[in-house]
C-alpha cells in the first residue's frame, strides 16, 4: 500500500494573516506531527497562489480579501510546517484555485494503474474550501483509492462550515479520521 500525505494550504494568510482564525492556529502542531509521521513516505503540499490582480478574478470578486499573493509573507507556508515539509522532502504545488488538477494528476501517476494500493490522507486549510475541493477532485480521479481526511489537522472558515465539509466528504466516501 502506497501512503501519501497531502498538506493543503498551511500558509500564513490562512493561519494568522488576512484570513486567519484561532482554529487554524490551533492545528499547526498537529499538522507538524502528522508530517513527521510520514518521514520516508510521499508528502505533497499545496500552496494557494494568487497574483496582484486577485481582486479582478472570479474568486476575488466573491471573496474580496487579498490573500496568498505570490512572494508575500502571507503566501509563504508557516515556518514550522515548511521546516517539517523540507525534512520529508515534500513536493510543493502552487495552485491558483481551490482544487489542484496538477496534484490529482501526480497522485494518479503514483498509482501505477492500481488505485486500490493507494492511500491518500489530507490535512490543512480550509476544510470547507480547499481541503474538500481537493478531496473530491482526488476521489473523482481515483475512485478506488482510499482517501482520508484527519479532522484534528484541519480547520474551516467557521466551526460550522468545517463540520459541514467533513459531512460532505464523508458522504462522498472520504474516510474522516
Amino acid at each position: 500500500m502506497k501512503k501519501v500525505l497531502v498538506v493543503v494550504d498551511m500558509q500564513n494568510d490562512f493561519i494568522d494573516g488576512a484570513l486567519g482564525t484561532s482554529e487554524a492556529q490551533s492545528i499547526v502542531e498537529n499538522v507538524v506531527r502528522k508530517i513527521e509521521s510520514y518521514a520516508g513516505g510521499s508528502v505533497f503540499a499545496t500552496r494557494d497562489t494568487h497574483g496582484e490582480n486577485y481582486l479582478e478574478t472570479s474568486e476575488g470578486r466573491h471573496l474580496p480579501v487579498p490573500h496568498c499573493i505570490k512572494g508575500t509573507k502571507g503566501w509563504e507556508i508557516r515556518p514550522e510546517i515548511a521546516g517539517a515539509l523540507e525534512k520529508v522532502q515534500a513536493q510543493i504545488i502552487d495552485k491558483p484555485t481551490f482544487g489542484s488538477e496538477i496534484l490529482a494528476k501526480r497522485l494518479f501517476a503514483l498509482t501505477e494503474g492500481n488505485q486500490r494500493e493507494m492511500e491518500i490522507e489530507l490535512v490543512g486549510l480550509c476544510t470547507d474550501i480547499c481541503v474538500v475541493s481537493n478531496a473530491l477532485l482526488l476521489k473523482a480521479k481515483m475512485p478506488e483509492a482510499a482517501i482520508k481526511a484527519d479532522s484534528a489537522c484541519m480547520a474551516g472558515v467557521t466551526p460550522q462550515s468545517h463540520e459541514a465539509a467533513l459531512l460532505t466528504m464523508k458522504m462522498c466516501q472520504v474516510e474522516i479520521v
